[in-house]
């Protein structure tokens, strides 16, 4: 079936949807390190405390994948993760700020995050779907630029709270300021409307004939679902495999940065390690404006890598973009001021805008257009593995070998940023790959 070109304006609306499920994970990157902190969290168990993300992801995400690309629904194939997705994730952000103790914090994460999961691969899928192939760059690289300007929103939203009259220093019995219960509000909302504005006006297409007479013949089940994720891990393509260790460094590296950043920040700043002090909210606050800053050189860096990759080829835009994120992270423990640290944050923001789009740009040139809900949902167990092993290792060393001092994590996270921009240009992409962007 020949697929129609969409025009730039539903371009935008296809993928408006990412802005809310983004906004969501913009406030748990913000946000979550320092709740634990408000709730009495030791820096060490800090990446323990953020499991929830990378193993609800490597539970759900390829499952669920598999299993868009065996439904079929009169309202579509992926929608009705979209809705059930989102439905649950403006529950849980609605409840998450007022968590009154860590068990509770860590267990709304858990389900936030299963819930985000549900509608990510979907949503991934969705472009490659919808879009003729020539426009897939352009879809995957817009759904990039919406995550920049939704983290930018999401990790902004306390400063400008604070900007129109709030109080920063009014918290609740547990510590949680009242801006992050109102900003978590925000994205609660956010998060439900744009996936219904994306699916109402640009829904799926009708599944050709053969499609559902195949589905008919194969409907979903779980052992179905099973076998066929177990079949697309037996006969994954070799490039697919070769982007593993460059995409074990660079999420290793970003989780990491993620959760000790502001503790990191908070010493080089103003010398202090209580999470209870004026100091460390102000940090808060700092670390916000960065994550903004450079959240906000994403969606514009994610508009400009479209000609980049179109000339280029996505691998070596991805390389290039690593390699400035590494050397970033390896400069900003040595910064004293925050306007080096937001010099530094233009690194941080052109790495982060092509790890959310050009891998996916590589990805769908690898991969057979009837398993796009499948691979799309193992790929992001290269993405989660190394979650789980940041998570389940930093505590180990933290101490012995970093001293317990955040700033070193930083050093550790540059380092391997480096080492994903060398792994990306070792991969052998197929003579097919496409460079277009349009």
């Amino acid at each position: 079936m020949t697929k129609p070109r969409l025009s730039l304006i539903r371009l935008i609306e296809m993928n408006l949807g990412f802005l809310g499920l983004q906004f969501s994970f913009g406030l748990q990157q913000a946000n979550m390190a320092p709740i634990y902190g408000y709730l009495g969290a030791d820096e060490a168990s800090l990446p323990l405390l953020w499991l929830a993300g990378p193993v609800t992801g490597l539970l759900i995400q390829p499952l669920i994948g598999a299993m868009s690309d065996r439904t079929s629904t009169r309202i579509g194939r992926r929608t009705p993760y979209f809705l059930v997705g989102a439905m649950l994730c403006s529950l849980c952000l609605l409840a998450m700020p007022y968590s009154p103790t860590l068990w509770v914090a860590a267990s709304l994460l858990w389900v936030l995050d299963a819930a985000n999961n549900v509608t990510m691969e979907p949503y991934r899928a969705y472009v490659g779907d919808r879009l003729p192939d020539d426009q897939r760059a352009a879809g995957f690289l817009t759904q990039s630029a919406f995550t920049g300007l939704a983290q930018t929103l999401s990790y902004l939203a306390p400063s400008l709270l604070v900007w129109i009259g709030f109080n920063k220093d009014a918290v609740d019995g547990n510590g949680i300021p009242d801006i992050t219960r109102i900003a978590f509000l925000i994205g609660a909302v956010l998060s439900l409307a744009t996936i219904l504005w994306s699916v109402l006006r640009v829904p799926e297409l009708p599944l050709p004939e053969e499609e559902k007479a195949r589905l008919a013949k194969e409907p979903l089940t779980l052992g179905g679902t099973l076998r066929d994720l177990k079949t697309a891990l037996v006969e994954m393509p070799r490039p697919m495999r070769q982007l593993a260790l460059a995409m074990l460094c660079q999420w290793y590296a970003m989780f990491a940065y993620w959760q000790f950043i502001t503790f990191a920040v908070a010493r080089s700043l103003h010398g202090t390690a209580d999470a209870k002090s004026v100091a460390f909210r102000d940090t808060v606050l700092t670390v916000g404006q960065l994550g903004a800053f450079y959240n906000a050189v994403a969606f514009v860096a994610a508009i400009a890598l479209v000609p980049v990759a179109r000339r280029f080829g996505a691998k070596t835009a991805h390389a290039g973009c690593l390699l400035a994120s590494g050397v970033a992270m390896l400069a900003i423990p040595g910064i004293r001021d925050e306007a080096g640290l937001f010099v530094a944050m233009l690194g941080i923001g052109i790495g982060w805008a092509s790890m959310m789009g050009n891998p996916y740009v590589m990805l769908i040139d690898m991969i057979p257009p009837e398993r796009n809900g499948v691979y799309m949902g193992i790929f992001n167990m290269f993405i989660v593995i190394p979650m789980i092993i940041e998570s389940l290792t930093v505590p180990l060393f933290y101490h012995s070998l970093l001293g317990g001092d955040p700033r070193n994590i930083l050093y550790v996270s540059g380092a391997l940023m480096v080492l994903g921009a060398a792994a990306t240009l070792r991969v052998r992409m197929p003579a097919t790959a496409t460079r277009s962007a349009s």
